[in-house]
């Protein structure tokens, strides 16, 4: 992959999560962003499970700043973000890719899990797609892309491998939105 493409993932992602169009993001975009996830869902913005997406992307924005060590109330540039994210990435591994996007992934996936086993199936799979703005007619290949063990369900760990695979430029299913 290249640095180019990378570049270019981590500053749509960036400008996704800029809602207030700042340049910068800070700590009341991400609240923003849990809302907005929570409701896509049909999800009471009070509920456990929006409360869920809330901890995990105020988590995930805790880790940025203190990676860019802000000091409270502060926000990232694009470039800060970039730097961060790349390190993150490409350059701490799997375990603490994990550790850091884990929260959110798992946080989703308890909005979209109908039968509250932990996993997802493709219908549950199509509404995580549809919630986070990406087009459903293709959630059918997506799923069958993200499911790495062919077991009818998707996982924490492979939507996280998915997620890092995206960024890798090895997969083109954007699980984030």
């Amino acid at each position: 992959m290249t640095a180019a493409i990378a570049n270019d993932r981590l500053r749509k992602r960036f400008a996704k999560w800029d809602l207030d169009g700042s340049g910068r993001l800070e700590r009341a975009d991400f609240e923003k962003e849990a809302v907005q996830i929570a409701q896509a869902f049909g999800k009471d913005v009070e509920s456990a499970e929006a409360q869920a997406v809330r901890d995990a992307l105020t988590g995930l924005f805790e880790y940025l700043a203190n990676a860019g060590g802000l000091t409270a109330g502060g926000a990232l540039s694009e470039d800060e973000f970039l730097r961060i994210t790349q390190k993150l990435i490409f350059e701490d591994g799997e375990a603490e890719f994990n550790k850091v996007l884990g929260p959110l992934v798992r946080s989703i996936i308890g909005l979209c899990d109908k039968n509250a086993d932990g996993k997802i199936d493709a219908e549950e799979f199509a509404s995580w797609l549809n919630a986070v703005g990406l087009d459903r007619a293709h959630a059918a290949q997506a799923f069958v892309d993200v499911d790495t063990d062919s077991n009818g369900e998707l996982t924490a760990d492979e939507l996280l491998a998915a997620v890092r695979e995206f960024h890798f430029g090895r997969l083109d299913v954007e699980l984030l939105g």
